[in-house]
């Protein structure tokens, strides 16, 4: 039987906002107009984050007025995939910068060849 990691969405949230810190300033000063939240279930199976937005690669002068981005990292997913607490912490970190590359415009493809 597969070991369900229990992690409080307290202590999850908490995961986040670690992970968000070790962005590199550099980076976190240009990110604009994005949230970031957690969120127990994603809408679809197989999904560990989501990024909705528009990429800061895509923005024009039209871009104003607009919601901000929304960035969500489901709680559910990561903890079923994971065997301890030390790799939902590790696995919150590569969402989150996952998520965040997106916001920069970088897909899929590229983070794959970029290791990620």
């Amino acid at each position: 039987m597969a070991v369900v990691i229990e992690v409080s969405r307290e202590k999850f949230e908490e995961l986040v906002a670690e992970a968000l810190d070790t962005i590199p300033p550099e980076l976190t000063r240009v990110m604009d107009n994005v949230v970031v939240v957690v969120v127990d279930d994603p809408p679809e199976p197989g999904l560990l984050g989501l990024y909705t937005g528009v990429p800061l690669t895509e923005r024009g002068d039209w871009y104003a007025g607009v919601l901000p981005d929304r960035i969500e990292i489901y709680r559910h997913p990561i903890c079923t995939m994971c065997t301890s607490e030390s790799e939902v912490v590790e696995e919150v970190r590569i969402t989150v910068v996952h998520e965040i590359a997106h916001h920069f415009g970088i897909d899929d493809d590229r983070l794959h060849e970029l290791g990620w």
